[in-house]
């Protein structure tokens, strides 16, 4: 019988997280839970919660740990979390990983992909976004058809944190505050280092190995 997964994906904003977390949920049939896509449906929902924490966004600053952690505590209860989950984006600092173990959430895997800061500011600096159907390019890796409009015909647009002045104020708050979090897991025996690649595949294969390994 396969082991039960609760894994946490650790790593720079850009790194490469939600790919990782998309594929190997698909592989193990586990969801994937990223506080980024529950951050940002509230804050297109517009409501007072959603415009409160765009304020943190928008600056490149961290969501308040209560509000990240009541989210987290909510989602972990369903039903398709039994069988094991990953957590992309969460936790966030030391004491949102303490806050974890307070729940008597159980983690058995915490992998970080590495990437540098270089890289992640010419990965994200260059994404673009279509507001209408969500898909997402890259102006040097996945470019759209006619490099301005999304395939639906709408214009792309940059979000405002993948804006160069967020991203280097977003890369400050990584290393100042989530950095640690290796340390942490690393002590309790649980983290394996992935260094990111080029080809999305090999980062992929070597993922795999961590987590199997």
């Amino acid at each position: 019988m396969a082991r039960k997964i609760n894994l946490i994906l650790l790593g720079a904003p850009g790194a490469g997280k939600g790919t990782q977390a998309e594929i190997i949920s698909e592989k193990y049939s586990i969801p994937a839970i990223s506080t980024g896509a529950i951050i940002r449906a509230a804050i297109a929902s517009g409501s007072e919660m959603g415009k409160k924490v765009k304020e943190y966004t928008d600056r490149g600053d961290l969501v308040p740990d209560e509000v990240v952690i009541e989210i987290i505590k909510e989602r972990l209860s369903k039903e398709d979390c039994k069988g094991g989950f990953i957590l992309d984006g969460f936790p966030r600092t030391v004491p949102q990983a303490e806050a974890l173990e307070r729940l008597g959430v159980e983690i058995t895997d915490v992998i970080s992909i590495e990437v540098s800061d270089e890289d992640i500011m010419d990965r994200m600096s260059g994404r673009r976004v279509c507001r209408a159907c969500g898909a997402t390019f890259h102006v040097k890796y996945k470019p759209s058809p006619n490099g301005e409009t999304c395939r639906c015909g709408e214009p792309l647009t940059r979000r405002a944190d993948d804006d160069p002045e967020v991203v280097a104020s977003r890369l400050n708050v990584y290393h100042d505050q989530t950095e640690p979090l290796k340390k942490f897991y690393d002590e309790r025996g649980k983290l394996k280092i992935v260094i990111g690649q080029e080809k999305l595949e090999d980062t992929t294969r070597l993922t795999a190995e961590a987590l199997e390994g």
